[in-house]
């Protein structure tokens, strides 16, 4: 009986050392935890870049963006029919340390991932990967 709680027991310290998140990691999706708007300015290719909401855009007619809560909840924020923002709930996961997936609740696009091509100084730049049914 003994040997059997002794099992257990490290069985389960066993589990959670190999559960600890990378620091490094758990810091980068920290940086993520933001509002964030798209500068069309200085996209470089395919590669999409977003700064912080409280940056100092130049004047634009609408910023698309998007919003990453701390528990997996995400907001898109896309131009409106009548040129304002809409936002579109969803959930965020991230099945990489460079990537993160996007499911929408309203299910009327499909499911994407963004590349984090790099994450630093209040700049994200991201690759849009779409999913392929």
């Amino acid at each position: 009986m003994r040997l059997l709680a002794l099992l257990c027991s490290l069985s389960v310290l066993l589990l959670a050392a190999t559960c600890k998140n990378d620091p490094k990691t758990s810091s980068q999706l920290r940086q993520l935890e933001r509002t964030w708007l798209h500068a069309h300015e200085e996209d470089q290719g395919d590669v999409r870049v977003y700064r912080p909401n409280t940056y100092a855009f130049p004047p634009s007619r609408g910023r698309t963006g998007f919003a990453f809560d701390h528990n997996g909840l995400f907001i898109q924020y896309d131009i409106a029919p009548t040129d304002g923002i809409e936002g579109r709930k969803g959930r965020w996961t991230s099945p990489t340390d460079h990537s993160v997936r996007i499911t929408l609740d309203d299910r009327k696009d499909p499911d994407y991932t963004l590349e984090i091509v790099s994450l630093e100084n209040d700049v994200l730049k991201v690759r849009r990967v779409e999913e392929v049914k």
